[in-house]
């Protein structure tokens, strides 16, 4: 019975692990280039005081598919379609981002809305040449992007965007709502995807999923308290009966 008991808690656990998830897939439905995660249970057998005994462990994957890619017609606004990663730079290292709604500093720089600088293949993406002296954009400027991510200004190369990819997606993990991270050394040039100007990629959380998700965790949540109150009430009705011997 107290076997019993355990299992049920850690049945509990994993369902608020599980509803923690969604609930944070669910605050980022309008984070752009954001992936929602997905919980996968995976059962261990292993021997606890000479008794063999099953474990359940939760593991957080990312869902990895595209998101949809709204067209906005911005200039330094772009999306990624396929599995590659901008890279951005702050005082903090080297990120990765989907997130493709960039802007030019006041140095000429192209950033993200973090400030942090947006990476080419040889540096920093630096188009000074498109800001005016009081910081504006030039109308005479024609800043054009290709897919492959080679940027031109004026028909002349003025840089390439730095489009890197995972080797295993089951290793990418989350930075906060925006950057993600793969172990070190396991990040390799993407020339497959394309470099979408006028565009960014929205959320790939879809509502309607999650919502149901959420409700049928509930109803399991509350399948396993009800049943942790009659593995309790059982247990008190033996201690009672055990007294009157």
């Amino acid at each position: 019975m107290i076997e019993r008991l355990r299992l049920q808690m850690q049945a509990m656990q994993m369902l608020s692990k599980s509803q923690e998830a969604t609930a944070d897939n669910l605050a980022n439905i309008n984070t752009p280039g954001f992936k929602g995660t997905k919980v996968f249970y995976r059962m261990l057998r292993q021997e606890v005081d000479g008794e063999m005994r099953t474990k359940t462990i939760p593991r957080q994957e990312l869902n990895m598919e595209q998101g949809v890619l709204d067209p906005t017609g911005g200039t330094f606004d772009f999306g990624i379609k396929g599995k590659g990663f901008f890279v951005v730079e702050d005082e903090n290292g080297q990120h990765l981002t989907r997130d493709g709604r960039f802007r030019l500093n006041p140095d000429g720089f192209l950033v993200n809305k973090q400030g942090a600088k947006v990476m080419g293949n040889s540096g920093p993406v630096y188009i000074p040449g498109y800001m005016k002296a009081d910081g504006g954009g030039d109308g005479n400027v024609n800043l054009q992007v290709a897919k492959d991510g080679t940027i031109r200004m004026n028909n002349k190369v003025a840089g390439q965007f730095r489009i890197v990819k995972a080797e295993d997606t089951s290793s990418i993990e989350r930075e906060g709502s925006s950057y993600f991270e793969v172990p070190e050394g396991t990040l390799i040039e993407d020339s497959d995807s394309l470099v979408m100007q006028g565009y960014y990629e929205k959320s790939n959380v879809e509502p309607l999923t999650q919502m149901v998700d959420m409700m049928r965790t509930m109803k399991m949540f509350q399948s396993q308290q009800r049943a942790i109150r009659a593995t309790g009430e059982m247990m008190g009705q033996v201690s009672n009966q055990l007294g009157k011997f």
